[in-house]
C-alpha cells in the first residue's frame, strides 16, 4: 500500500524555485522594490543589478526574509530579496488573474438529418445566430444514418445554406467536411464591439 501523499499545487509551485543556499551560482542579478530596506543593512546604497551571491544571502538574512531565484536560465540568475512564502502567494494570485482572463471558447451543437425540411432549418438558425451573438462557437452536422450516407449531397447543400444564412454573424472556419457518417462545419464568431 502506498501511503505517500500527493504534492499540493503550493509544493509543485515551491519545487520550481531555488531559495537561500539552493542557489549555487556565485553571482545573480538583484532585482525588487525594498532596495532602502537594504541598503540601511548593508550600510551603503544598494540598487538592482549583479551583485554577489553570498552578499545578497547575508542580506536576506539579516532582514528576515528569503533570497528567491526568480529566473534560473538568466545569466547570470534573477533574484529577489523576499518572504518565499509571500512570493508563492503573490505567483500564484498573479496566475489565477492570467487564468480569469483567457478567454474560454465553448462550443454549442445543431445537428441536422440529409432531409431537414424549411422550417427546422430557419429554426436552427435563429438558434446559431444567438449562439453566435453570445460569442460561441457553433458547430453544425448532418447525422446520415443507414443508407442515407448516399445522399451527401444534400448533407453538403445543407451546411453550405447554413453557412451563408450565419454570414453577418460568423464565418466558417472551413468548409463541410464528412467524418464517418457525419458532415460537419464549425463556424467562429465575427469579432463584435464591445457593449457601453
Amino acid at each position: 500500500m502506498n501511503l505517500r501523499k500527493k504534492p499540493s499545487a503550493l509544493d509543485e509551485l515551491r519545487s520550481q524555485y531555488r531559495v537561500n543556499e539552493q542557489i549555487k551560482s556565485p553571482a545573480i542579478r538583484l532585482v525588487g522594490e525594498d532596495f532602502d530596506e537594504i541598503s540601511k543593512i548593508a550600510g551603503k546604497p544598494v540598487e538592482a543589478g549583479v551583485q554577489n551571491t553570498s552578499t545578497a544571502l547575508k542580506w536576506a538574512y539579516d532582514l528576515g526574509i528569503d533570497l528567491v531565484e526568480i529566473t534560473a536560465k538568466a545569466d547570470p540568475p534573477v533574484c529577489k530579496i523576499i518572504d518565499f512564502n509571500k512570493f508563492l502567494y503573490l505567483k500564484k494570485k498573479k496566475d489565477k488573474e492570467i487564468k480569469a482572463k483567457t478567454v474560454k471558447v465553448v462550443i454549442k451543437e445543431i445537428r441536422f438529418g440529409p432531409n431537414t425540411d424549411d422550417h427546422d432549418f430557419e429554426f436552427k438558425v435563429k438558434h446559431a445566430t444567438k449562439f453566435l451573438e453570445e460569442n460561441c462557437k457553433v458547430k453544425a452536422y448532418v447525422q446520415f444514418r443507414g443508407r442515407a450516407i448516399a445522399f451527401k449531397d444534400r448533407g453538403e447543400l445543407i451546411l453550405l445554406r447554413f453557412i451563408n444564412e450565419l454570414v453577418n454573424y460568423g464565418a466558417a472556419e472551413e468548409l463541410p467536411r464528412l467524418e464517418g457518417k457525419r458532415m460537419y462545419v464549425i463556424i467562429s464568431p465575427k469579432k463584435m464591439a464591445p457593449k457601453n
